[in-house]
């Protein structure tokens, strides 16, 4: 396997003269600081990595993995601004291991190796201010595909709570691969769940309010710096929206996740930068069969000074590369964020080891890539089918979102309002589906057959699903998530004014 590694990498490698490479001495810290985290008894890797005998047995295919760049898990350039709690070999490592399996996997002296780490046991922050678990164990079959399931996880709050951290502890860690953690006050969700007689439900087509991050393993559990909190609304449900990777044995899951509260409301709101925004809805993703290259990109000036804590991406299977850029008013370009290999199956946040202030005017820039050819592994599609903007797995998003906040608190309404003129992007974009489809000439009879319980108007849940978020946000003037009549005819006339080439 070592043969694999290339021979500029071997150089880096002291050898003639050079000290023996050794387990204890060389190896056991590259293993222990990189791979043991989830590579131990009870995690969710496949086998232990916590010793010389465990190592050794394993080493080819670690230095197979290494090499390749798919182990540590880490898909963010390390050319650009430093983030925390990086997990991305040096070529000397790599190479260095490479080196250990040449010379025949010498142990050495055992009084030079270092401690295994002494990981946490239990809840990593301490105790949380709330636990909830998922109500009954959902089954994962022994083999088959990658399962994408939703488990609603009820709180039933009376008042606003906001969150520090959010920390997750599965049952059956070997195939739980992600979880992203999202809000849903509508009640859809709660409506969805074990609707086919299974725990949770499928698809991804249910109405988010919030998110307050996610899991992935070997990631530590982290609060918001200073005073910066997530907020979480009476009345919110938690979805988990949850990737299980069958392990070869049936598995039953049961999340349990921890939720620390701040004490008292942030003194600036967390304010996501989405570029494309709602995950590219508005972007006009059609990618035809066999399109190896197909690109989008996108724009957001920030009105407002700016501080960027965390930064990642969203997209499914036929995503080939991700960057973002700031582009500061004096020109000074910086990279946020860049995926040169985007893997589904890692979907990382990924927080900057200092605050990054971006200027007001500076110009957020997102360039996103597909391969939707017979070349591409991961196409879910053989052969290639056109693929569009869609919620499930085997469609299309794109977009990569910024995480700050204003640096003065009282910007936060300022920048709020850009990024909502933003997503009227979306509703561009949806007001041609729906002229093309001719709503707006049988748009009395669609209401009517929409209006399940006759009282004239159309609450969120009588809203198709996908349309469901864009129309109450052009249209819900007053705000109670549903749409009367006079709303309804600003519908009609909004689509009659789109149809006669006015501007939105």
């Amino acid at each position: 396997m070592a043969s694999r590694i290339s021979t500029a990498l071997l150089l880096l490698v002291p050898c003639s003269g050079a000290a023996e490479v050794t387990y204890h001495q060389d190896i056991a810290p590259i293993v222990y600081q990189n791979c043991t985290s989830c590579h131990r008894e009870g995690e969710s890797a496949p086998f232990s990595l916590s010793n010389y005998e465990e190592v050794s047995r394993k080493a080819k295919t670690i230095a197979r993995v290494m090499d390749g760049r798919y182990m540590p898990p880490w898909h963010a350039s390390i050319d650009h601004l430093p983030f925390r709690d990086m997990r991305r070999l040096s070529d000397e490592e790599i190479a260095r291991f490479a080196s250990w399996i040449e010379a025949g996997k010498p142990e050495g002296d055992p009084a030079t190796a270092p401690s295994l780490p002494d990981f946490p046991k239990g809840w990593q922050l301490g105790e949380p201010d709330l636990v909830v678990t998922m109500a009954s164990a959902y089954e994962v079959p022994a083999d088959g595909p990658d399962i994408y399931r939703n488990f609603v996880l009820p709180l039933d709050l009376p008042e606003d709570k906001w969150v520090k951290a959010v920390e997750l502890r599965p049952s059956a860690r070997s195939v739980l691969h992600h979880s992203l953690f999202f809000l849903d006050d509508s009640g859809t969700a709660r409506s969805l769940d074990g609707k086919d007689g299974k725990p949770g439900f499928s698809g991804m087509g249910f109405r988010k309010s919030g998110s307050l991050g996610g899991y992935v393993p070997g990631v530590t559990a982290q609060k918001l710096p200073g005073d910066l909190a997530r907020p979480l609304p009476k009345g919110s449900d938690i979805v988990l929206a949850t990737h299980f990777h069958p392990s070869g044995k049936v598995e039953n899951e049961q999340t349990t996740i921890g939720l620390y509260f701040a004490d008292a409301p942030p003194s600036r709101q967390l304010q996501e930068v989405q570029v494309p925004p709602g995950f590219g809805r508005g972007a006009g993703i059609d990618i035809p069969a066999g399109e190896s290259n197909y690109v989008i990109e996108d724009t957001f000036t920030l009105p407002v000074d700016y501080e960027a804590i965390s930064v990642g991406g969203h997209a499914h299977y036929i995503c080939e590369t991700m960057k973002m850029t700031a582009t500061l008013p004096d020109g000074e370009e910086k990279v946020l964020l860049e995926i040169t290999d985007w893997d589904m199956d890692w979907q990382d946040t990924y927080y900057f080891t200092e605050p990054v202030i971006l200027p007001a005017g500076t110009v957020i820039k997102s360039v996103i890539s597909y391969d939707n050819s017979a070349n591409n592994p991961d196409n879910p599609h053989t052969p290639p089918q056109r693929i569009k903007w869609g919620r499930e797995s085997t469609d299309e998003m794109g977009s990569l979102t910024l995480v700050g906040v204003p640096v003065e608190a009282d910007d936060f309404t300022r920048l709020s309002r850009a990024t909502k003129v933003e997503r009227a992007k979306i509703l561009s974009n949806l007001g041609r589906e729906l002229i093309n489809s001719r709503v707006a000439s049988r748009l009395p009879q669609i209401m009517k057959s929409l209006d399940k319980n006759r009282d004239g108007n159309l609450d969120a849940s009588e809203l198709p699903e996908r349309m469901r978020g864009a129309l109450l946000l052009k249209l819900d003037t007053d705000g109670d998530k549903s749409l009367n009549p006079s709303e309804l005819q600003a519908l009609k006339d909004w689509l009659e004014n789109l149809q006669a080439g006015e501007n939105v």
